[in-house]
């Protein structure tokens, strides 16, 4: 075995001592969503956007409606506009399309920023830190393109190009820090979709009647799944996966009305009797439970198909 200050050799392998570029970049990633300072900024903002009175638009801007988060949906309109205008840019006699598609860039930026912030508003402290970086490179992708708008209108196109370019550059980088935060740091996924590979297609004891008591929420294990036990006055028995759909919060800790339960977390509702959601920030419903009272009086859960 011999080593250097590049490699090590083991055998016929040799192992490179410098990380990839691509482990650096997402190492200096990482440290966006513990630089504890940024939550001077995004707490307090958390709560302002938390406390805005949007009513049922929330849950639209949430994605409620869709089934998934609307946020990356919308982010296609101002980046493909964006994108075209560039394109456009680069050819002779299209400064008036070029423009136009600029402007509307800079329209369509509005919904997409607001399904965001609303989004953001509901995650964990370390996301919020990315994703409040996320959104200043998206603010600032917005102000270079509507700066590039007006000088391009006042006859200034070259200055209208090189903003474009920019903010073409700063929507790059906010959405690099998207993906980051969706698939590294796991906001917006449905954090219930591997409880139907975990649990097997058949009946799983989990109490007695006498362990269940009315209007209680009683959490049990069903192999590596957490489950959430309700029994109801009617004497109904309901069950679901007990980890929200959202990030993971415990459903037993949160509160049963009306025939659902909220988490305690970040306030999703969910129906009982099918795990479908009410109210978000959650988009996905919950995986819900079959349950049988043996002669005896065991409770027994087993998965039901997906909604």
């Amino acid at each position: 075995m011999w080593h250097d200050r590049t490699a090590v050799r083991i055998g016929e392998t040799a192992v490179s001592e410098r990380p990839p570029l691509s482990t650096t970049v997402v190492q200096t990633l990482d440290r966006l969503g513990q630089l504890t300072r940024l939550d001077l900024v995004a707490t307090p903002l958390a709560r302002l956007v938390r406390a805005f009175p949007l009513g049922r638009i929330r849950d639209i801007a949430h994605g409620v409606p869709l089934g998934h988060p609307l946020h990356p949906s919308l982010v296609q309109l101002p980046l493909g506009t964006w994108l075209s205008a560039a394109a456009l840019d680069a050819l002779p006699g299209t400064r008036r399309e070029a423009r136009f598609l600029v402007g509307a860039g800079v329209l369509a930026a509005a919904p997409a920023a607001l399904a965001g912030w609303t989004d953001w508003a509901e995650l964990h402290a370390e996301q919020r830190r990315t994703g409040l970086v996320h959104a200043l490179a998206g603010s600032a992708a917005t102000g270079l393109y509507a700066a590039s708008w007006v000088q391009r209108g006042r006859g200034h196109p070259a200055r209208g190009k090189a903003l474009g370019f920019l903010g073409l550059a700063a929507a790059g980088a906010g959405g690099m820090l998207g993906g980051h935060l969706a698939y590294r740091q796991g906001a917006g996924t449905n954090k219930a979709v591997s409880v139907p590979e975990l649990v097997a297609d058949r009946w799983y004891p989990v109490g007695h009647l006498e362990d269940f008591p009315v209007g209680q929420a009683v959490r049990r294990m069903v192999g590596e799944v957490a489950v959430l036990v309700v029994r109801e006055a009617n004497g109904r028995i309901l069950a679901l996966a007990d980890r929200c759909s959202h990030l993971a919060g415990p459903l037993s800790g949160g509160r049963l009305l009306d025939g659902c339960v909220e988490c305690p977390w970040h306030a999703s509702v969910f129906r009982l009797t099918d795990g479908a959601v009410v109210r978000g920030p959650a988009t996905a419903p919950q995986p819900s439970f079959r349950v049988t009272v043996r002669p005896g009086g065991a409770v027994c859960v087993a998965p039901s198909a997906p909604l």
